[in-house]
């Protein structure tokens, strides 16, 4: 499941209010699943009763641990957001005098 860590998830639990956030982590010994930069949207007409629908929030939640046993629903939004790669080595190649990062001729505008 760790492939998943860092996924856009929405959760519906049992009581049908729906969460999205990223994927934190999945704990298979306590039976929790973890998200954090969580946004709550209320139960979106689920219930069926106005009377017992929860609006949606407009707080952003740092992180919440859920109850495995009182999620209803679990699907991936989006994939992991891509690691940050590093750019590959510059080759032993003794044709190469001298290497500039690119970064480095677009901060002083020399070209």
């Amino acid at each position: 499941m760790s492939e998943f860590l860092g996924s856009r998830i929405s959760l519906i639990s049992r009581s049908d209010i729906r969460y999205v956030g990223t994927l934190h982590s999945i704990n298979s010994d306590d039976s929790t699943v973890s998200l954090e930069n969580v946004r709550s949207f209320g139960t979106e007409g689920r219930k069926g009763n106005p009377d017992e629908e929860v609006p949606p929030s407009v707080d952003l939640y740092e992180y919440i641990v859920f109850r495995g046993t009182d999620v209803k629903d679990l699907r991936i939004e989006e994939g992991p957001t891509a690691k940050e790669t590093k750019p590959p080595a510059m080759p032993n190649d003794p044709a190469i005098v001298g290497v500039s990062p690119l970064s480095f001729h677009l901060l002083s505008g020399s070209a």
